[in-house]
């Protein structure tokens, strides 16, 4: 080989380590390397330096040379960092920090960033780029541009496609159709704002004008969704352009819009159209609305989440909604999720998203069996401002939507006043959400150009932020100078455009009706909530002894290789004794036989909580564990004669999310038994908002039905202030229009009939949500357990009457009124008949509808009562006595009052002491076995 002819001597320092970078690969296969490449290695081998260049080669220039290279590969990768610190995503004003990425910072100058071949910087451009200096600047033009990219931080096969769609992908350039569509569509939504401003001086709206993006953005979505054939997507948002949201997504007509600004007729005549409205209805901007679209010749399904000024609480509820679209329920086993069949959109607020602990639970939650929906779009509808409260004092990040960052979440900055760069956004994020099935976060940065409603001034409390808005131009002035500038369209179309908008928006209000809708009283609104009390009485709760034998057969089954916990297998196989020697059904067993002939039935059950595979109080057991292999076996899913799915899951340390969730997948799976397990009653606190603001009001606000059980551990055993109280009270305060059931029950049949009466109203004119007060100690208690005839031949009782008690009825002159644990406990106390003849305990296991008649029918046995009473264990100003007190103190006669046995008015909910909680328990119950009242003319104080 000739070594005076070789090239090798005209390449040095970077420029030959690249060759021989390239040359091992050339030895593994040489069809990796360029053509030309391969040809010279064939050719002369190995590069070498010459050994003229070798004596001149110093090792401080190769130490040099090493280190211009490493700085111009740190400039690149810090450009594909932090460039969004430089990108021109802020409407109103520059960025700092612009000499950020300047090549003297670096230590480089453009001759030896040009030394570096482009290929080490992107190997996909060296057919695109000269030198290293030119690809530096193509990197600073991509990522510092009008989209600012966070992508670094996601897993590393994702973070590798990501760059190649951003640096490789060349971005589709809109063609002059679609220029058009994007154009009518900002001056249909800009064109609606400005229509209702003037039309309706001072009415609130929440103007989406500054981020107008926001509505071309979601059609976008839509559209590609119905080229992937998604069937359904379902949005949550909040206030601020909802209307303009439910106008051009939804497609709900302006007419209707209109009219409930001007309280006139509007009916419905589209069949795929659907909106509801509660008794007492709600404020225009928390409506939503379902429809079914046709967009590029395939249907989809779109829907608006209605929603209450918790406005990021939605969200949790949209992501059950998707679940459940997602899922087929139809056979055994844990339901079947396709998520490719629907999509959840939520668009947060940019204070909201930073400030709303439900966002951090959400994502923390995305990616677990019980709650992933395959990834969620979510949009930053980011006017920079919230309420009046500017972003140095809303978070303490640079972005609003640094929290996705924590969670592995790629996050795309767009300036919403650039329409095109917008678009390309949201293919990017929904390639990334098809790609990987996880969350993606689009930042759609622009402004308010009003108050924080149409009534607001914001000069007095923003005013250099406004001083700035009211000078810059709409979106429309924008796009439509961009437009004439690269000759697209002439103005005459542009105006043509315009016109044709507004004259549609005009139409419609022309069109309306002139018959005004007058207001009702409230009273005259609730005439439509009807309380069908003879159809729930007539369902059917029963299971016959045989069926009850086969499941509970089937529960008792498990693989042979299956190495159950030995104490557990002995506890599960006593439930034989049942059926072989007539012992009674605790709260566990009857549980499990109710799931099975649910299931059996053909209604599935989904149940979720911390803790409710084997249930917080070890009770449960519906999921095994194998003790050796670690496996998991659930028993539910091994019955022979079921017909619908089950699923149960542990869920994240979460209450708001997770309640919220499952509220929503029982309304996007109405036919489901969907149950909530507090992990302990008081947990519920930290759902508070779901409980009060959805599931309890949603039918009056929105004529939302739900079926949802609350299952939330309640009952004093001495556990302290936290472990004690379900907040039976709040639940109570709650309870109008017959918007759900509560109960405190006392015994496991009980439970089980209530279980498959709230089944089989589910999808039906009588399904509402079922709030239980479930036991501790009763769950294993024998006196709450009920043998078997009480399950094939009972059906759920509102009361009861203590068994050991009345037997003499003209002997009775004490009644008391009680619910629940306590119930039982003085069941246990007055077990010797003849002691307490004077006695009779009434339970009321059903507080909510108040069961009157029920009672009423009772008292008219016991002619000779002197002393009625209401006792629990609850502190006076909680537990059921505020509410109950007058509604039984109504069903007795003017001289007789309804005392009041519990503890006094307290702020905790419970005393700490074990040792004090005795004591003061026992004095309750000793009032209820003492005879006080001195004749039956006492008189009502």
């Amino acid at each position: 080989m000739n070594n005076f002819q070789s090239p090798w001597s005209e390449f040095s320092g970077p420029n030959l380590g690249y060759l021989l970078e390239q040359y091992d690969l050339y030895l593994q296969s040489p069809e990796i390397v360029d053509e030309s490449l391969a040809e010279l290695f064939a050719k002369w081998g190995q590069p070498k330096a010459s050994s003229q260049q070798e004596v001149k080669g110093s090792e401080a220039s190769i130490i040099q040379n090493l280190k211009n290279l490493s700085l111009v590969l740190k400039l690149a990768a810090d450009i594909r960092e932090r460039g969004h610190l430089l990108a021109d995503i802020y409407p109103l004003e520059d960025r700092e920090n612009k000499d950020l990425f300047l090549l003297e910072r670096y230590g480089l100058t453009e001759e030896t960033v040009r030394e570096v071949p482009s290929e080490l910087i992107c190997s996909e451009w060296k057919d695109e780029v000269a030198d290293g200096f030119e690809a530096i600047q193509k990197l600073l033009t991509i990522y510092t541009g009008k989209i600012g990219y966070e992508v670094l931080h996601v897993e590393p096969g994702e973070r590798e496609w990501l760059l190649e769609q951003i640096e490789i992908e060349k971005a589709e350039v809109l063609t002059v159709d679609r220029k058009k569509q994007l154009l009518r569509k900002l001056y249909e939504t800009e064109g609606f704002e400005q229509y209702l401003h003037r039309t309706y001086v001072g009415a609130k709206r929440f103007s989406v004008e500054g981020l107008e993006m926001l509505i071309p953005s979601i059609e976008e979505l839509v559209s590609l969704s119905a080229q992937e054939q998604v069937e359904d997507i379902a949005i949550s948002m909040a206030h601020r352009g909802r209307l303009n949201v439910l106008a051009h997504v939804i497609k709900k007509p302006y007419e209707a819009i209109f009219s409930q600004f001007q309280h006139v007729k509007w009916l419905n005549e589209s069949e795929d159209y659907l909106e509801t409205s509660g008794s007492t209805g709600d404020v225009k901007y928390h409506m939503g609305a379902k429809n079914k679209r046709i967009v590029d010749d395939r249907q989809i399904n779109v829907t608006l989440a209605y929603n209450p000024s918790h406005l990021e609480y939605a969200g949790a509820v949209v992501e059950g909604v998707v679940r459940a679209l997602q899922e087929n329920r139809d056979q055994k086993g844990y339901p079947v999720q396709d998520t490719s069949k629907a999509i959840p959109l939520l668009i947060h607020g940019d204070a909201a998203f930073a400030g709303q602990g439900v966002v951090a639970e959400m994502f923390n939650f995305a990616g677990t069996n019980a709650y992933q929906t395959g990834g969620t779009m979510h949009i930053i509808a980011n006017n920079r401002i919230g309420f009046t409260t500017e972003g140095r004092d809303s978070r303490s990040t640079l972005y609003s939507s640094d929290l996705a960052k924590g969670y592995g979440v790629p996050v795309f900055h767009v300036n919403a006043d650039d329409p095109e760069a917008c678009i390309r956004v949201m293919k990017l994020a929904f390639a990334y959400r098809q790609a990987f099935r996880k969350d993606v976060v689009i930042d759609l940065i622009g402004y308010r150009r009003l108050g924080h409603n149409e009534m607001d001034e914001p000069m007095a409390t923003n005013p250099l932020i406004y001083q700035l808005v009211r000078s810059h131009p709409t979106i429309t002035e924008l796009y439509k100078k961009q437009l004439l500038a690269e000759k697209s369209f002439t103005e005459d179309e542009i105006n043509a455009v315009q016109s044709e908008v507004m004259a549609e928006i005009k139409g419609a209000a022309e069109r309306m009706s002139p018959d005004h809708d007058e207001p009702l009283y409230i009273s005259e609104l609730q005439e439509k909530v009807v309380y069908n009390e003879k159809a729930l009485l007539e369902i059917d709760t029963t299971v016959e002894a045989e069926t009850l034998v086969s499941i509970n057969k089937s529960l008792l089954k498990w693989p042979e290789n299956f190495n159950t916990f030995g104490k557990l297998e002995k506890i599960l196989m006593r439930r034989l004794d049942v059926f072989e020697k007539k012992a009674k059904i605790d709260w566990s067993h009857a549980e499990a036989l109710a799931y099975g002939s649910i299931i059996k039935d053909g209604i599935p059950i989904r149940l979720t909580g911390q803790d409710s595979e084997r249930g917080t109080f070890s009770h449960r057991n519906i999921v095994l564990s194998d003790e050796l292999a670690g496996n998991k076996y659930c028993t539910l899913h091994q019955i022979d004669s079921a017909n619908a799915s089950f699923a149960v899951h542990n869920s994240t340390l979460t209450e708001t999310a997770t309640l919220g969730f499952e509220y929503g997948y029982n309304l996007g799976a109405p036919e489901t038994l969907v149950m909530w397990e507090a992990q302990f009653g008081d947990f519920a606190n930290c759902a508070q908002v779901i409980a009060d603001q959805f599931i309890s009001s949603a039918k009056a606000k929105w004529g939302q039905n739900s079926g949802l059980v609350l299952l939330l551990p309640h009952g004093y055993e001495g556990q302290g202030p936290e472990h004690s109280s379900a907040r039976l009270e709040r639940y109570l305060q709650l309870s109008a229009e017959n918007n759900w059931s509560v109960a405190n029950l006392s015994s496991s049949a009980q439970y089980f009939h209530l279980l498959r009466r709230q089944a089989a109203t589910l999808n039906t004119d009588l399904v509402k949500p079922l709030v239980l007060m479930t036991p501790k100690s009763l769950l294993r208690h024998q006196s709450a357990a009920a043998e078997l005839n009480e399950f094939t031949s009972g059906e759920f009782h509102p009361i009861i009457e203590e068994p050991n008690l009345g037997a003499n009825l003209e002997k009775v002159e004490k009644i008391v009124f009680c619910s629940g644990r306590l119930a039982v406990e003085l069941s246990d106390q007055v077990s010797k008949k003849d002691q307490y003849e004077w006695l009779q305990i009434i339970r009321i296991e059903e507080l909510y509808p108040f069961p009157e008649k029920q009672i009423l029918e009772c008292l008219s046995k016991y002619k000779n009562v002197k002393e009625v009473s209401w006792t629990q264990e609850e502190p006076k100003n909680m537990g059921a006595w505020s509410y109950i007190a007058p509604k039984l103190q109504g069903l007795f006669p003017d001289k007789l009052r309804v005392e009041y046995n519990g503890r006094p008015e307290m702020s905790s909910p419970s005393e700490g002491d074990p040792a004090v909680h005795k004591k003061e328990q026992q004095r309750i119950i000793n009032n209820v076995l003492t005879l006080t009242a001195a004749s039956k003319d006492k008189v009502k104080q």
